[in-house]
């Protein structure tokens, strides 16, 4: 997340009173696993001082990008536009959002898209501690960068997926949302049908004693924690007013397409500022990154994605002011 933000706590939501989501007809393949092996492979890539931190515009990053474009095209996704990349207009360095498209499979439904995104851009080299000035950005957010992944591997395998989906891997973030602001104005001109956009950012170790797997930003704005929790039919994430007080719903990617597009747009994370001391410093690493709860979040979160790209109509919506 941005470097501006300080504190962050949480309290059980719990959603037991709320009616049940209509019910669809997708597959829902409950054998399917997410590879630990896979999560480790791509994390411990893109956490390597070969990246030298990520930061856009820099020869790190760009190795990066060619890395999300093999994967991405080795499981069969295409490109939205003419190539997977997608040129920041609004940075003064080279630049590029990496997007992929897996279209709808349903005749009408096709024609309005999901965007599932996360910041693969860190901040690069930094003040040495201890000798080491790389800050390698494995929690933030080479963890979301590689969520997304999974998550594409999956629909890009079963292709169950009513609605079109973008798979984003944005650019600049660090720099002021700077990739997800271009892409969001870029696809709004296009006046994309958008129902709603999710975000990947810190999901690297795991919170204590919180009874949730994960917060949202932004909780309060939409119904999405609401139907999340009902899908998996359990408390899978909540929320702390101090989420509110310290604006995190603005502090990421997910911020842009909520103000273009007006439709929900918010962000998963495990990052409670207790569990991980190292936000922006050289010892946000590889090592210090639980891979087994990243496995696990990814995991409850994939069937719960696919509840919502596929349902019959647009239920996930904005709360009345």
């Amino acid at each position: 997340m941005r470097y501006y933000i300080f504190l962050l706590g949480f309290v059980l939501f719990s959603c037991a009173s709320k009616p049940q989501p209509e019910k669809t007809n997708q597959t829902n393949p409950v054998s399917y696993k997410v590879s630990e092996e896979n999560v480790i492979k791509t994390l411990s890539y893109l956490t390597s001082d070969e990246l030298e931190g990520r930061d856009s515009g820099s020869e790190g990053i760009e190795k990066a990008s060619v890395y999300l474009e093999n994967l991405l095209k080795e499981n069969g996704i295409k490109p939205y536009f003419k190539t997977y990349r997608d040129t920041l207009s609004n940075y003064n360095k080279t630049s590029y959002n990496v997007v992929g498209y897996i279209e709808g499979n349903d005749s009408k439904l096709k024609n309005e898209f999901v965007i599932i995104g996360a910041h693969y851009d860190h901040i690069g080299k930094i003040a040495a501690v201890n000798g080491d000035d790389i800050g390698n950005g494995a929690n933030d957010n080479a963890s979301g960068t590689t969520a997304v992944t999974e998550v594409a591997k999956y629909f890009a395998k079963f292709k169950n997926n009513k609605r079109s989906v973008l798979f984003v891997f944005f650019s600049a973030e660090e720099k002021g949302l700077l990739g997800s602001k271009h892409l969001a104005a870029k696809l709004k001109e296009q006046k994309m049908d958008l129902y709603f956009m999710f975000n990947f950012e810190m999901i690297g170790v795991p919170m204590k004693d919180k009874g949730m797997d994960f917060y949202l930003t932004g909780f309060g704005k939409s119904n999405m924690a609401t139907r999340m929790n009902e899908y998996t039919g359990e408390k899978l994430v909540g929320y702390l007013p101090i989420e509110t007080k310290y604006m995190l719903f603005r502090a990421s990617d997910n911020y842009p397409f909520f103000t273009e597009f007006n439709v929900p747009a918010q962000t998963v994370s495990t990052f409670d500022f207790e569990n991980f001391q190292f936000y922006h410093q050289p010892d946000d690493e590889f090592e210090l990154m639980d891979t087994k709860h990243m496995t696990n979040v990814i995991s409850k979160t994939i069937p719960v994605l696919e509840q919502m790209i596929n349902a019959p109509k647009k239920e996930i919506k904005l709360n009345e002011k």
